[in-house]
């Protein structure tokens, strides 16, 4: 008897304002269920399937073909196609047919790291790995500068013979390190190459080669490297300047896995909040972890609001970000002898330290003149003076110089902190937190005569206080899953250098550009390259032991072992810092892991609260939910907790934990403090006889505060320890209710989480 089982598909339709007949063509993402055949997973019978669903063309009686703009094949399957939304109603009518939805067009979230995190050419975590020698990571981003020297395949051994991309462009500029190179940008069809810089920059970051003296404007100069020299690269152009259309990058993820990858990195997300069956990104990362590809993505520059992290999929490893310990340093001295140490990256060589007069044009209460924006100081005379501006960037001082300028001291906005950026400046510049930025205010308020000049100090390596978060960094808690902590992991971040498609020096086009820029888009790519270090020391680890090892093994203090802290310099809770900083050369040897495979995700995702149609969409195969055991997102098996605890009340979940560490080993269980919480944990002693073998573990978390008038979150952590210590993060919401919303207004009003970290 022949059996039919049934899988998910996605179906993609394109954005287009062509008119056919009367009828406004769009593109849509439909997911449809296929009877499978042994013959099914042939990519001529999963076309003839997928034309099925398309409109009749009235002129041939067919199936109208032109419509079609890709066929998915791995990670997720349908295709995409050219429809209205007439069209995509009656489509809903047919055998087969799931879901659909608009596409969406993603955003972009956009050297001396590599030492910051332990990283060293010939001793710990590079030689534990050999560099990432044959793991090939899949860059999807705008694309790469291939000649750039980041991208010499110097020292690099052929890519592994599995591999089967393939580089489609030009007197092949592909090589043993850039082993693949593709466009799914569809309105520029054929060029895979970086106009924007955001792809050449993230590639080299995760996976570029040693390159001698390194610079920009002569600062942070010394060898570039990325986080795995020795990885290859594959780059699937999916992202313009103008973002990603979601069709693309599910394209690209699909052509990535199935040509070999074993990383994919992934520096862009959705605007807005969604659900996990609405994400193109979690769905196809799904296929890919499903396939044993570890997945990386940016948690958003939506920071510093709390709830606003983009890809919290528990499969994916989700990065915020952070500071390094080096500032290239600009100095405000005040006539009043006050220094205020700020950054930039342009830093003259003739400026002379002379005091110059200090201008504020937001003084009188001129809101636009504060800003700098262009046409903000027509008429008012900064001529030979310092301009003290509220604006942003480098557009800024553009303004300041046009109007006859000599300097700026460029204010942080109150959101962005201490937070601050060394750019390339069109002027002699500094910019300065928000806190300092007053204290200058208040400086010319205080005399009629107020002047300034700017000291230019260059680098400076080994800042105190690093790794700090980033302003922009996105905070949970999990939107997509509340109850699953996120961000997993922060990474530098801030100041990044990297590869670059142009020079920021002359705007002009050579082989050696570099280029200094934050985001957790560099945050990403750093995880990233440290995934490929460990894949290549573990090969036979899952995508979720990988996540494992990198969080469990994570800093939670910075470099003068005090708690690591944000952009307003308090102690960052765990809803910035997830698991802490990562420790890349620790998470080669992490002792225990916390593993979970593809199917188990489905009592969790049932647990959800979805749809039997919604979870098929996502896990590519039937799922009934009424026959599967669901669980809270609390008992996946996370190397973290979230969890939410009313008054008067217990939980209990349990964990299984991996030997991966030494063979005979014993561990217990420390327990840090929780105010208002309980927590107990049976056994307290885990004794391991062999590698891989695994243990079960219950956490118990009992309510011990009376009631009080507002809710709020504590947090701590519960750690294993032997030769290794395992470290598990815990946050818990003592809330009466099931409202995160509401909770997190007072949280952001009030800036505090109660901390034992």
């Amino acid at each position: 008897m022949a059996c039919v089982l049934l899988f998910s598909f996605i179906f993609m339709l394109t954005i287009n304002s062509t008119i056919i007949g009367q009828k406004n063509l769009e593109t849509y993402i439909v997911h449809v269920s296929l009877p499978a055949d042994p013959h099914s997973s042939k990519l001529e019978d999963l076309e003839s399937w997928y034309y099925s669903f398309l409109p009749v063309n009235p002129t041939t009686g067919l199936n109208d073909a032109s419509r079609m703009v890709y066929s998915y094949r791995k990670v997720v399957s349908g295709f995409a196609a050219r429809l209205s939304a007439e069209e995509v109603k009656e489509m809903e009518e047919k055998k087969g047919f799931l879901s659909a939805r608009p596409e969406a067009l993603l955003a972009l979230q956009t050297t001396h790291s590599p030492d910051f995190l332990g990283l060293h050419k010939q001793i710990g975590g590079w030689s534990d790995a050999n560099q990432g020698k044959g793991v090939i990571i899949g860059v999807i981003d705008t694309g790469i500068t291939p000649d750039h020297p980041s991208f010499s395949d110097e020292d690099m051994p052929p890519p592994p013979p599995e591999w089967k991309g393939r580089c489609e462009y030009g007197n092949p500029p592909c090589n043993n390190k850039l082993i693949g190179l593709r466009s799914f940008i569809r309105d520029r069809p054929g060029l895979p190459f970086d106009e924007v810089g955001h792809g050449t920059h993230t590639a080299s970051t995760a996976a570029g080669n040693f390159v001698a003296n390194a610079n920009v404007y002569d600062n942070a100069n010394g060898t570039a490297v990325g986080m795995a020299p020795h990885a290859h690269l594959a780059i699937y152009s999916a992202c313009s300047r103008h973002g990603c259309r979601s069709a693309d990058v599910l394209a690209a993820i699909d052509a990535a896995v199935l040509e070999g990858v074993h990383v994919l990195s992934l520096s862009l997300g959705f605007d807005f909040p969604i659900s996990l069956f609405e994400d193109e990104i979690a769905i196809g990362a799904f296929g890919a972890i499903r396939n044993r590809v570890f997945v990386s993505c940016s948690a958003g520059n939506y920071g510093p609001l709390y709830q606003s992290l983009r890809n919290g999929a528990p499969w994916i490893l989700t990065v915020g970000a952070s500071t390094t310990d080096r500032d290239v340093r600009a100095t405000a001295v005040l006539g009043n002898n006050q220094e205020f140490d700020g950054q930039s990256f342009f830093q003259p060589k003739d400026f002379q330290t002379t005091l110059l007069p200090l201008v504020y044009p937001g003084m009188n209460g001129d809101q636009f003149a504060a800003t700098c924006e262009k046409g903000s100081l027509d008429n008012i005379d900064v001529k030979a003076k310092i301009v003290l501006c509220d604006g942003f960037g480098v557009e800024t001082g553009e303004t300041v110089r046009d109007a006859g300028g000599a300097a700026m001291i460029l204010m942080n906005q109150q959101s962005s902190g201490y937070t601050t950026s060394a750019e390339g400046h069109v002027l002699p510049a500094a910019q300065v937190s928000f806190a300092d930025g007053q204290a200058i205010k208040a400086y010319i308020n205080s005399t009629s005569t107020p002047k300034a000049t700017i000291q230019f100090k260059g680098t400076i390596i080994g800042v105190k206080d690093a790794p700090a978060v980033a302003a922009f960094s996105s905070r949970g808690p999990n939107h997509a899953s509340p109850g699953i902590l996120k961000p997993d992991i922060i990474g530098p971040g801030v100041n990044i250098l990297a590869a670059w498609s142009e020079s920021v020096e002359d705007k002009t086009t050579t082989k050696s550009n570099f280029n200094v820029i934050s985001g957790t888009s560099m945050a990403c790519p750093h995880l990233s390259g440290i995934a490929a270090l460990i894949k290549n020391a573990h090969p036979r680890w899952s995508p979720a032991a990988i996540k494992s090892a990198i969080m469990t093994t994570a800093n939670f203090t910075n470099v003068t072992s005090s708690p690591i802290i944000d952009e307003r310099r308090v102690p960052a809770d765990i809803f910035m810092i997830g698991a802490g900083q990562v420790n890349a050369s620790r998470a080669l040897d992490p002792g225990l892991v916390y593993d979970i495979q593809p199917n188990d995700y489905i009592p969790y995702l049932c647990g959800l609260g979805y749809s039997d149609q919604n979870v098929r969409t996502i896990v590519g195969k039937p799922v009934t939910c009424s026959t599967v055991s669901s669980i809270p997102e609390a008992q996946l098996n996370y190397p973290s907790f979230a969890i939410q605890l009313p008054q008067n009340t217990t939980q209990r979940y349990s964990r299984i934990v991996t030997n991966v560490g030494i063979a005979v080993s014993s561990y217990h269980v420390e327990i840090e403090e929780i105010p208002g919480v309980e927590v107990s944990v049976q056994p307290e002693v885990l004794n391991f006889t062999e590698l891989d073998q695994q243990m079960t573990y219950q956490i118990t978390f009992r309510r011990t505060t009376m009631s009080s008038n507002k809710s709020f979150f504590v947090q701590g952590a519960i750690t294993w320890i032997s030769e290794h210590r395992v470290r598990s993060p815990i946050a818990v919401l003592l809330a009466e209710d099931t409202s995160y919303d509401k909770e997190f207004i007072a949280l952001e009003q009030s800036e505090q989480v109660t901390n034992t970290v």
